[in-house]
């Protein structure tokens, strides 16, 4: 008996308890759904600069950033405001109507940082406008917000009808247009910026940590001396600055303001929330998947974008993207139900 005791306790053995000790938790790393999101994405990568011999050029890749970036942005608080059991589907409709209103105010002559400012405080004023009928009414998000998309959109069709704005002032261009350093474009830098910002808003804050509170259990969250409706007011005040910040960097890249700007751009936000691994039941995600599924479904599109794939099927393979990646914790928490 002492004898088996002391095989076990072995430098031999010790050392092999050792190395499974270090293997274990990269491979918990890499079997989580950030780790399988990361090889994912290398293999889109992959796939694409053997698909296409213009992908790894530096400048396309470049290029390949401005598929993403506003979507990207607008993610960010997003995740956080599913993460709290709520959910904005006005925020194509708030880049529409930001847009609107800055191509007015750019015609009348308003300078480019004005424009900007306008931009922004539109957006802001949207996800207020969004945030107090939620959390004053009591009122189901989903059912607010989609009435809100119907209004903002509704009012920018009056505003324009068919026709364009596109009188801005040559500086505006830069936002949309310009570069930091060699390759870099403002518009990924300033993600990547936002990125860092609001991960450490959700990871490492009593902000963040107050939003996954409110998301496990809205009445825990305020019996524990939490402000609910104050803090998801915010969480839609920030989704709807981010959609004023997105409208200011498309309207800049495109140069002109269009009735259907960002049209459909719902589902490809919330698409990537979801396929960062954001439950859309509340309580649960994290920004590093977020932020890893914007990388992916930029690499995919841009993808497919240089293999002349249309517009029309790109918008199949995200919404067959969305319900796949909605069904797979059901399938595998039924699968694992029927083992035990």
């Amino acid at each position: 008996m002492s004898k088996t005791l002391t095989s076990r306790n072995t430098p031999h053995s010790t050392a092999g308890e050792k190395s499974t000790m270090s293997v274990t938790p990269f491979f918990r790393r890499l079997m989580c759904w950030e780790g399988f999101l990361l090889l994912v994405t290398l293999l889109v990568f992959v796939v694409n600069a053997f698909a296409s011999p213009y992908f790894l050029n530096i400048w396309n890749l470049s290029d390949a950033t401005f598929n993403f970036t506003e979507k990207a942005i607008i993610v960010l608080p997003m995740a956080m405001l599913i993460i709290a059991r709520e959910i904005d589907l006005s925020v194509a409709s708030t880049m529409a109507l930001s847009s609107t209103i800055m191509g007015f105010c750019a015609q009348a002559g308003l300078p480019t940082p004005a424009l900007v400012g306008i931009g922004l405080s539109v957006g802001l004023l949207c996800g207020l406008i969004n945030g107090l009928l939620v959390t004053r009414l009591n009122l189901s998000s989903i059912v607010i917000t989609i009435g809100t998309m119907s209004l903002f959109r509704g009012i920018t069709y009056v505003l324009l009808g068919d026709q364009s704005l596109n009188k801005y002032p040559a500086s505006f261009a830069w936002f949309g247009q310009g570069y930091v350093w060699g390759p870099l474009s403002f518009e990924f830098a300033l993600f990547l910026v936002l990125g860092a910002v609001f991960y450490f808003l959700l990871h490492k804050t009593n902000f963040g940590r107050r939003t996954y509170a409110i998301g496990n259990n809205p009445v825990a969250a305020w019996y524990s001396g939490i402000n609910v409706k104050r803090h998801n007011l915010t969480l839609f005040v920030l989704v709807g600055v981010m959609s004023g910040l997105a409208a200011v960097l498309l309207t800049s890249r495109l140069g002109s303001t269009r009735p259907t700007l960002a049209l459909g751009w719902e589902l490809s936000v919330i698409t990537m929330a979801v396929l960062g691994g954001v439950s859309v039941l509340g309580g649960s995600g994290s920004m590093t998947g977020v932020i890893i599924a914007a990388f992916l479904m930029g690499l995919l599109t841009f993808g497919l974008s240089l293999l002349n794939v249309p517009g029309i099927v790109m918008s199949v393979i995200v919404g067959a993207m969305l319900i796949v990646v909605i069904s797979l914790p059901v399938l595998y928490r039924k699968v694992l139900a029927r083992r035990k």
